[in-house]
């Protein structure tokens, strides 16, 4: 395992794909993506913890006028997501290997117009409610990084983080930024499946194939009504 490991991170040192500490686009890229990575002026899409990339290899092939970004601090599984673009030879794909929290660090004010949450850690555990991808510590780094109603989308197998979610995203006090909130607690059997082009990952094969029911959401950022102290908890 370590020695794939080894072999998988030698191989992201190299792939033009993945942009990771130590090379030069790492610390030139916030603010730049279309200009030094992309070479155009497409929409950005990001998929946060993305694992092994399977949304963001999946959503390229199906929309090639948009640029897409899977964010994940884990190189192995980085690794297998840029090694599919690059055996699809597409060119709008890229690969950020970063910690969530650090977002704002590698992408400007309103530079990305959607972020996909797929299937993320639920962190079921109340006292870990903050690190939820969903929390409104997360929200903030959101709001900032997305233009003015960028789309947010949630998918997960897991009743607690949907339901902590759609609890959070319909409070009053989001409702100024929180725009178009469509949902459904069980995907497979809803209209809204259509956006997600047949895409699963590994772990939602195995999910669905047991039986889970899986949940989606998706709203809009109205980021100009976003009161920056409001939700830091």
């Amino acid at each position: 395992m370590a020695r794939n490991k080894t072999f998988r991170f030698e191989q992201n040192k190299t792939a033009d794909n993945v942009i990771e500490p130590n090379k030069p686009l790492f610390e030139q890229i916030k603010g730049k993506w279309q200009e030094l990575f992309f070479k155009n002026n497409n929409p950005i899409v990001l998929e946060l913890a993305c694992g092994r990339g399977e949304y963001t290899v999946g959503l390229a092939k199906n929309f090639p006028d948009k640029n897409f970004i899977g964010i994940d601090i884990k190189g192995d599984r980085l690794w297998k997501g840029s090694q599919k673009a690059i055996e699809e030879k597409l060119t709008n794909v890229a690969f950020l290997r970063i910690h969530i929290e650090e977002l704002e660090n590698y992408f400007a004010v309103g530079e990305a117009s959607e972020i996909w949450i797929i299937h993320p850690d639920p962190r079921p555990k109340k006292r870990d409610a903050r690190r939820r991808l969903t929390s409104p510590r997360f929200l903030s780094i959101y709001k900032n990084i997305l233009h003015n109603l960028g789309t947010l989308r949630l998918k997960t197998d897991s009743t607690i983080l949907f339901d902590y979610s759609l609890e959070l995203f319909q409070s009053p006090l989001l409702q100024p930024i929180v725009k178009d909130l469509t949902y459904t607690h069980d995907l497979y059997h809803s209209p809204l499946l259509a956006e997600h082009c047949g895409i699963q990952t590994k772990y939602e094969k195995l999910g669905v194939a047991k039986g889970d029911t899986i949940k989606y959401l998706r709203f809009q950022f109205e980021v100009n009504s976003w009161d920056n102290e409001m939700y830091k908890g």
